[in-house]
């Protein structure tokens, strides 16, 4: 599992995590295979789907899944924006100690 705080925020609090596209996902399972922090998930049915089950185990700022992805499936939230929110997330933090 990935740490529980990143920069001293809460990783709950951080959305970074892959977003699929359907629309685009071949179903190779390459984002799975390399993935060591349980992120993904194969549910099998009547139709095999890739989820994203754990979110959080997501490292943030990391994309290397994606570059797994020869249809390019798989994306991030925008990095600058994010680090801007940690930034933020900090500082109210900072302000309640």
């Amino acid at each position: 599992m990935a740490e529980t705080t990143f920069m001293g925020v809460p990783r709950e609090k951080i959305d970074w995590s892959p977003r699929i596209d359907y629309t685009k996902c071949n179903y190779c399972m390459e984002c799975v295979k390399f993935c060591p922090h349980d992120v993904y998930e194969i549910r099998e049915g009547e139709e095999k789907k890739l989820i994203v089950k754990n979110p959080n185990n997501c490292v943030v700022f990391c994309r290397a899944c994606g570059k797994t992805c020869g249809v390019d499936a798989l994306s991030f939230p925008n990095k600058n924006e994010t680090t801007k929110m940690i930034k933020e997330l900090r500082k109210e933090m900072e302000g309640n100690e």
